[in-house]
């Protein structure tokens, strides 16, 4: 179904920062390009958020930010990329609940610190992510769904991106007492592209990259991932009202540096951030990406990243995922 968005709407669900950090911009600035490194493919949504965060913050520095994608391993490749580079404040990472959530959990032996090889600058936003099938598929609700996956186990499939891709799969078949095949990508956008084409049944899609796709009618959403509406979409039910209780998985995204990052340029990025982030215009265009602005001190970010390894950790173990 088509989706449309109000200014209103689009700001009501916009919340804005929590008080506690300067707001002055802080005294260091970049004195070279700088890299933003991304753990997900052009096109995917945090690929998307990257790019306007890129820009406002040359607008707002001088300085140019190149975005670097280093897509696969549930976002440990461009983890590891950041986690070795020099904590000089000239590289930064855009993480999700994917490389600083789940993955760790997902990993039998884990190729970096979540916690100790960074440092924390800013949380940014809250994902919108809906279940959703091709255009082909003959159901018009999760009911139909579940009800169709039941008359055919191990026939449908699902395919994932990223890590809410990979335990949402597993919940799914677990909640709904169902049989659907799990086909993982690298990425979220060759993933929708087989679900268009009636390779794929369904997978967990991000507003930010599916968009278009939602609005063409090409993909159809039976509900979204979160335990409550959301004011973007408020004719989406969150699963689990419908055929899936209990169901809830969060989908976020934040800034961090490579650990040992001086407490100047933290602080610097964190300003910056914030500023342009903070502003009507960023969080109206968010909204259109489906995303919950979102902006904390980097302390606070840091004990949220902490809590959302347990969190994932616990997901992916009541989910049956055996780690890799």
């Amino acid at each position: 179904m088509p989706f449309t968005l109000s200014r209103r709407a689009l700001l009501a669900a916009a919340p804005l920062a929590v008080p506690g950090l300067a707001r002055a911009q802080a005294a260091w600035k970049p004195t070279r390009p700088v890299t933003m490194v991304v753990p997900f493919g052009a096109g995917s949504g945090t690929d998307t958020v990257s790019r306007l965060l890129a820009s406002l913050l040359e607008q707002e520095w001088g300085s140019q930010v190149v975005v670097e994608n280093k897509p696969g391993a549930n976002g440990a490749i461009a983890a590891i990329a950041t986690a070795r580079a020099a904590p000089d404040g000239h590289t930064v990472m855009i993480t999700t609940n994917s490389p600083h959530g789940a993955t760790p959990a997902l990993m039998r032996r884990p190729t970096y610190d979540a916690v100790a090889d960074f440092t924390p600058i800013c949380r940014m936003g809250t994902y919108i992510f809906a279940f959703v099938v091709g255009e082909q598929v003959p159901v018009r609700s999760m009911a139909e769904f579940l009800a169709l996956a039941k008359a055919q186990p191990g026939q449908l499939t699902l395919a994932s991106g990223n890590t809410t891709g990979v335990v949402g799969a597993a919940m799914l078949n677990r909640i709904g007492g169902v049989d659907v095949t799990h086909v993982p990508y690298r990425s979220s956008p060759p993933a929708m592209t087989d679900l268009i084409a009636g390779r794929i049944t369904c997978m967990f899609a991000d507003i930010a990259s599916s968009r278009g796709f939602l609005n063409e009618g090409k993909m159809r959403p039976l509900g979204i991932t979160s335990a409550r509406r959301t004011p973007l979409f408020p004719d989406w039910p969150p699963l689990a009202e419908v055929g899936l209780p209990g169901f809830e998985l969060l989908s976020w995204m934040g800034a961090v540096g490579p650990a040992r990052m001086p407490e100047e340029m933290t602080g610097a990025w964190n300003a910056a951030i914030r500023k342009v982030w903070e502003r009507p215009a960023t969080a109206e265009r968010l909204g259109t990406f489906g995303i919950e602005r979102v902006t904390s001190t980097p302390a606070e970010f840091g004990a949220f990243i902490r809590d959302q390894i347990a969190f994932w950790g616990e997901q992916a173990r009541a989910a049956g995922i055996e780690p890799q």
